[in-house]
């Protein structure tokens, strides 16, 4: 038996990791280059993405952190003096931006108020204004806690015929995500599946892979094209890379996790999480941010104004309890608590928020 580490990790990603799921990291290493049965498991690993993604575009798992799959995701349908409109009301929105600067397109920043999600008239209006290739987006912004309803954006998108490029790393396995509107839809092993760090998803639209199809690849590793459409037929299967098969299996294990819970399960105890989390904040005199019409069952960050770093350092030194503060303008001044994955449980919440009473007292 794995045993539990004795502090309680609550930060938003890297989440902490079952006994179980490590457990399936150890099994011993196979050569997924000339076993058979590695690539029997790995279709069976792809069924199980393609289910959490309730999808039946082509899934892809490649072998690198969350931040691979955004970055790769802009380089597999760029060309150059490509336009992207980049929806941002964050961080990672704005950071999309450097993506596809580095890959020689044009971006365009559609930045809003971190507190609000998306008006679909001014997205309109801004497509209206441009020839885009693709719009990039994030569902949930991790730093601020807060989930866009893209629905409507994404109907605006596919109607212009631009591409649609979707930032899930946060709440895929934790919220529903409208997959069916989204060509790339990009999750990540380390948040809501409760894996370690070391995988990406993706999520790839007949169009999108038209698309990566059509453009010249200038990167090997940072390219989707290399993993559409691999021939699985014949085990063993040779995948452009050597895979990271301990990775893998831990992934695998979490899949288990949560499609015997059944994802519906799951999201409602996602959500009964985050509404005790934010109940308990308010208590304590604290706000949540943003408003909670767009606050995210998966992160809950409070306003502290100036104090995150301090107060993070006394939960861990004295309580035991790993939070997170927040990254760019509100890095001291939120702080958050990652109710997601393994995590999303309404008692681990109390703990983390007693012991936040105890510090503020």
């Amino acid at each position: 038996m794995v045993d539990e580490r004795e502090d309680l990790l609550m930060t938003s990603g890297p989440t902490a990791v079952p006994p179980d799921v490590r457990a399936a990291m150890a099994r011993p290493t196979p050569n997924p280059d000339v076993e058979a049965e590695f690539t029997e498991f790995y279709r069976s690993l792809l069924e199980k993405v393609a289910t959490l993604y309730d999808t039946d575009d082509e899934v892809l798992v490649l072998g690198g952190e969350g931040i691979l799959g955004l970055e790769a995701a802009v380089a597999s349908i760029l060309e150059p003096g490509d336009e992207v409109l980049c929806l941002a009301n964050g961080v990672y929105g704005a950071g999309f931006a450097d993506f596809v600067e580095m890959h020689g397109g044009d971006a365009t920043v559609h930045e809003t108020d971190a507190r609000w999600g998306f008006d679909v008239e001014a997205v309109k209006t801004r497509i209206e204004e441009g020839d885009f290739a693709a719009a990039t987006m994030v569902h949930c912004e991790t730093p601020t806690g807060l989930l866009n309803d893209l629905g409507p954006v994404l109907e605006v998108l596919q109607e212009a015929g631009v591409l649609t490029v979707v930032d899930a790393v946060s709440s895929l396995g934790g919220a529903p995500v409208p997959v069916e509107d989204v060509d790339l839809c990009l999750g990540a092993s380390q948040k809501c599946l409760s894996s370690p760090p070391g995988l990406t998803t993706v999520s790839v639209s007949d169009r999108a892979a038209d698309r990566i199809e059509s453009v010249e690849q200038d990167t090997f590793y940072t390219s989707l094209e290399p993993w559409l459409d691999p021939d699985l037929s014949d085990a063993p299967a040779l995948l452009p890379y050597t895979h990271l098969t301990s990775n893998l299996y831990a992934l695998d294990a979490s899949l288990d996790r949560l499609l015997d819970e059944g994802l519906e399960t799951v999201h409602d105890r996602h959500e009964r999480a985050a509404e005790r989390c934010r109940e308990l904040g308010r208590d304590l005199g604290l706000e949540p941010f943003p408003d909670e019409a767009f606050a995210s069952p998966t992160v809950t960050a409070f306003e502290v104004d100036g104090n995150a770093g301090e107060l993070q350092q006394r939960l861990q030194s004295e309580h035991g309890v790993v939070l997170a503060t927040s990254l760019g303008e509100y890095a001291d001044d939120l702080l958050r608590v990652g109710h997601m994955g393994y995590n999303a449980d309404v008692e681990k919440v109390e703990r983390t928020m007693d012991a936040l009473a105890e510090v503020l007292d």
